[in-house]
């Protein structure tokens, strides 16, 4: 009778894949958090061409200079702002990396154990049959005595 394949280290392979569940997660979030700030900063941007836009003057029109000085400090904040959109896409970009390489170490620590479970398995298939064959061999003999006996 076939003994049942067991892979001692199987509660490990399963933290393994949790873990890396865990690190694809963590990278998703970090992806998202990228694409806020890249959205965020392409926000900042269409409102500075918006100000740009509102302040060019049809031939002939009157220049509003508190509306002029309205539209230069609000660019000084957009600015500011951009300055902050920017570093927060820096943190983000380098949080995705390091996201991506702790997913890419996850993986490949979980494909190790599965690689090991399938050698292992095979390696108990073969050792069955082989000894299958050697029951099946000495009941040859054993057949073959009583036949001839």
């Amino acid at each position: 009778m076939a003994a049942r394949f067991h892979f001692r280290l199987e509660p490990l392979r399963k933290l393994r894949e949790a873990l890396e569940r865990e690190a694809e997660r963590a990278l998703a979030r970090a992806l998202q958090t990228e694409r806020e700030a890249r959205a965020y900063l392409e926000a900042l941007a269409e409102e500075r061409l918006a100000i740009f836009e509102s302040r060019r003057l049809a031939t002939g029109q009157a220049l509003d200079l508190e509306l002029w000085r309205a539209g230069e400090r609000y660019l000084v904040v957009l600015e500011r702002r951009q300055l902050e959109g920017y570093e927060r896409l820096r943190a983000a970009s380098a949080q995705v990396a390091a996201a991506r390489d702790a997913l890419t170490l996850a993986h490949r620590n979980h494909l190790m154990l599965v690689r090991l479970k399938e050698r292992r398995a095979l390696q108990h298939a073969r050792e069955q049959q082989i000894r299958e064959n050697l029951e099946m061999d000495e009941l040859a003999v054993l057949r073959h005595q009583r036949q001839s006996a």
